[in-house]
């Protein structure tokens, strides 16, 4: 029998400061007349809130609200390996296609405006790209190119496409690069890359200049800055890259949040699904998180590679005593 004590303190939060996910099944509603997801590889946010995919899929670049309502869908036929998407100032939609070896700027109806690189054609030079990644657009239009798999190095271009600059070289010392996969902007201008396949983030100012490094928390495939500022990084906790000849990508699924001094501020995990039987994987697990999203409310939007789909999270803060 417990104790008058016991019974007064009991060994649980009755108002718990752990924040937990559950899965929304319902989020995207996609109409049955588009295309199955092949990779989510992207995800951004417009300013109304609606969230945009970029897949690699036979509709390659969708959006929804964020009560899952479709809203449209264009670029059918025009990309081949569809990876990062971002959103300026302005509203327009960015996308990097590694194997077209290019990065594009489009207004949200699917129209081009600019194209950087050479489209089907490799190089490392001020007009061509070797498999870029990502890019970032800052409030002054300048964009900064995460260049990528093939090259190491990010490249720095004023709002009309012209180049200013680049740095980085291949290797872990300070400023080198292992493979810059994804990029994003704080407000205060300072460039956060995700080195994925060196365990790191790597924090820089638009000269090039290194202001700090974080390493050995996750293996960062995707990132976002929230509202508050925040940085989301969702990928898998820390591994060699490569072990015994093999390349173990994923041995776990998780998401962090930093603020911009490098303290980390949350975690959460899913459960890692088996890639060669997806039919066994449940709702809420995952198979290759690579972007995230976090909207007002605090919902986190997650893109599957290996599973394809796109994954709405809310929050909970809550439970009845009754509820699992």
């Amino acid at each position: 029998m417990a104790s008058s004590a016991q019974a007064q303190y009991p060994g649980f939060a009755e108002e718990p400061l752990i924040t937990e996910y559950d899965i929304d099944e319902s989020w995207p509603k996609r109409p049955d007349n588009l295309a199955k997801f092949g990779w989510v590889s992207g995800m951004a946010q417009d300013k109304e809130e609606n969230i945009w995919l970029f897949n690699k899929g036979d509709d390659p670049v969708q959006c929804y609200t964020p009560d899952g309502e479709f809203v449209r869908t264009w670029g059918a036929g025009d990309f081949k390996d569809p990876h990062h998407i971002r959103i300026d100032d302005e509203g327009s939609i960015w996308v990097a296609d590694f194997g077209l070896h290019i990065v594009q700027k489009y207004t949200p109806e699917g129209k081009l405006l600019m194209e950087l690189g050479e489209k089907n054609v490799k190089g490392e030079d001020k007009t061509h790209f070797n498999m870029p990644t990502d890019m970032v657009i800052g409030p002054n239009g300048d964009i900064f190119v995460t260049d990528g798999y093939g090259n190491r190095r990010i490249v720095h271009f004023d709002k009309n496409g012209q180049y200013i600059k680049e740095w980085g070289s291949y290797g872990t010392g300070r400023g080198q690069f292992v493979l810059p996969h994804a990029i994003v902007m704080d407000k205060d201008g300072k460039l956060y890359v995700a080195d994925r396949n060196s365990g790191r983030v790597m924090i820089f100012n638009q000269d090039g200049e290194l202001l700090d490094e974080w390493s050995n928390i996750i293996m960062p495939w995707g990132m976002s800055i929230n509202a508050a500022g925040d940085l989301w990084i969702c990928g898998s906790s820390p591994h060699w890259w490569k072990r015994k000849g093999a390349y173990p990508e994923f041995k776990d699924q998780m998401f962090v949040r930093f603020n911009t001094n490098g303290r980390l501020e949350q975690v959460w995990t899913i459960p890692l699904g088996d890639r060669n039987n997806r039919e066994s994987i449940k709702p809420g697990a995952a198979v290759g998180v690579h972007c995230i999203v976090e909207d007002k409310n605090g919902n986190l939007y997650v893109g599957d590679i290996y599973d394809e789909k796109a994954m709405k999270f809310v929050p909970v803060k809550k439970r009845s005593e009754t509820e699992e």
